[in-house]
């Protein structure tokens, strides 16, 4: 019979994991996803469409966002708040968008 995993051991393991997960390449965001849709995201503030979008501010994109948090310009893009284990594009917008302070 084996001896089951100690605490120690199991919040060991779960850091490891997290950690070696951490350094990977998070999955684009898809602009056809339900949760995209709904936030009117696009990966390119260029194509914003204004009409469905009358909060849109020339200028506006992800990587100016408050709840974006990657860094500004970078063309990997990074993760935002509102979708996590996903990445966004650093040039792009969604109707959540907040003005970074």
């Amino acid at each position: 019979m084996t001896d089951p995993i100690s605490r120690r051991q199991l919040v060991f393991l779960t850091l490891f994991a997290g950690s070696a997960l951490a350094g990977e390449p998070q999955p684009k965001v898809n602009e056809k996803d339900s949760l995209s849709a709904a936030l009117g995201y696009v990966s390119d503030a260029k194509r914003v469409d204004t009409k469905a979008s009358p909060a849109y501010q020339a200028g506006s994109t992800c990587s100016n966002c408050s709840w974006y948090q990657g860094k500004a310009g970078d063309p990997a893009g990074g993760p935002c708040t509102f979708f996590p284990g996903k990445s966004v594009d650093a040039n792009g917008w969604c109707r959540m968008w907040n003005k970074k302070q």
